[in-house]
């Protein structure tokens, strides 16, 4: 290879890389007041991020087992996620089975507040961020998608946009799996607690339009059943919503597939003009 070409393909590697790897990855320490804890979480800030103008903030929430690290350690694909889609994205740590509920019977668990409140007020405090509902959304995978559904649908007035992939969005047919018992009691002590905390059933809490929202899972995943479920349901009460589903199980291969389609939707909801 001539010196010539050589400048050209460093040029060139030197221009992807720029271009690939500008945005910001940090892992910031928030608190958490009504826990009495600090909490990790990792906050990507896209390439032209410098304090002049307001950035939407999508809050991304990790699965059962899971931590703050797990989006940028596990998908590849989010190293370049702020860029594409100019959007602040926030990752919590939701605890390794918290399912981001504040627990009935653990009070060391309120991941609800953490995650729709507190956390969101630290974001703003610290970040330039678009400091209404117009301007957040949030979304998940599994646990996570049980969550990010689960928070907006009751906190319409922080979040606009919500999605859900490979989510557990109904948990009454899984009684004995992934702690769930543990935060909510026993399925068959505490029916009440399960019938009420679980998202199919939080639609009444849902207007049309009210929420802008994204649901997707794969053919073979284990949730396939409960989401076409969640999805008829919201067809029978004119909830107009993205549905995507494609052959795929429950892992990260389909989850590194669907974050592109759950950002872009959410960007489309932060570009599209407010009613005034």
């Amino acid at each position: 290879m001539t010196p010539f070409k050589k400048i050209a393909l460093f040029l060139v590697i030197g221009l992807w890389s720029t271009s690939v790897w500008a945005e910001k990855i940090d892992t910031v320490e928030t608190y958490s007041p009504s826990m009495k804890k600090n909490i990790k979480a990792v906050v990507l800030t896209p390439d032209s991020y410098d304090g002049s103008k307001e950035f939407p903030v999508v809050y991304l929430l990790h699965g059962y087992s899971g931590n703050y690290a797990d989006w940028i350690k596990k998908a590849p694909v989010m190293q370049r996620m702020a860029d594409v889609y100019q959007t602040i994205i926030v990752c919590p740590d939701g605890a390794f089975s918290s399912w981001y509920w504040d627990s009935p019977v653990d009070p060391t668990m309120r991941y609800e507040t953490y995650v729709s409140s507190e956390l969101v007020s630290w974001i703003d405090g610290r970040y330039k961020t678009i400091k209404s509902r117009e301007g957040r959304g949030i979304t998940g995978l599994s646990m996570g998608g049980h969550g990010a559904l689960y928070l907006a649908f009751k906190h319409q007035d922080v979040f606009g946009t919500a999605g859900s992939m490979s989510g557990g969005v109904d948990i009454r047919p899984f009684p004995n799996n992934w702690d769930m018992a543990k935060r909510l009691g026993k399925y068959a002590e505490a029916p009440e607690l399960w019938e009420k905390n679980t998202v199919i059933n939080l639609l009444h809490l849902l207007t049309p339009n009210s929420l802008a929202l994204i649901i997707d899972c794969g053919s073979d995943d284990f949730f396939y059943r409960v989401n076409n479920n969640l999805h008829d349901k919201l067809l029978e009460r004119n909830i107009p919503h993205d549905y995507i589903s494609r052959p795929g199980g429950h892992n990260w291969p389909y989850w590194n597939n669907a974050i592109g389609y759950q950002l872009l939707f959410m960007r489309n909801f932060f570009d599209k003009p407010k009613s005034k």
